[in-house]
């Protein structure tokens, strides 16, 4: 069992860049599969990135592919998510979430561990 502890949200203008942060704790942080999701008010939570046991393969959704990037520290017990060029339509609470067996990486219910979430909001 994990806990998973996000940072590094807040309000920043177009274009502008964010560096969110999952910190997890409790035991094997390496065997678990990680990825980012995001709500934004009256939406669908939807998928942002998936990041794999070792940090070599990420996947993103096509709405922040080139913009996004998630990477991994096993030896920290944190994986990030870099965000640049935001924009306004990217303002939503972001969730990392964790998985042991993950069979579609865009689908919530794979993923057995949720953080609290963190706001990010992008001002025009």
């Amino acid at each position: 069992q994990i806990q998973l502890v996000e940072s590094g949200g807040g309000l920043v203008q177009v274009g502008g860049s964010l560096r969110l942060s999952c910190a997890a704790s409790g035991s094997a942080f390496e065997n678990y599969l990680m990825a980012w999701f995001r709500q934004a008010p009256g939406k669908e939570r939807e998928f942002v990135s998936f990041i794999n046991w070792s940090g070599a393969d990420s996947y993103y959704s096509d709405s922040v592919k080139g913009r996004f990037t998630s990477s991994r520290d096993n030896g920290k017990n944190t994986v990030y998510l870099q965000m640049n060029s935001l924009r306004p339509e990217d303002t939503a609470v972001y969730n990392c979430a964790a998985g042991r067996f993950v069979d579609d990486m865009s689908t919530p219910r794979d993923y057995e561990y949720w953080g609290q979430g963190t706001q990010v909001t992008v001002s025009s």
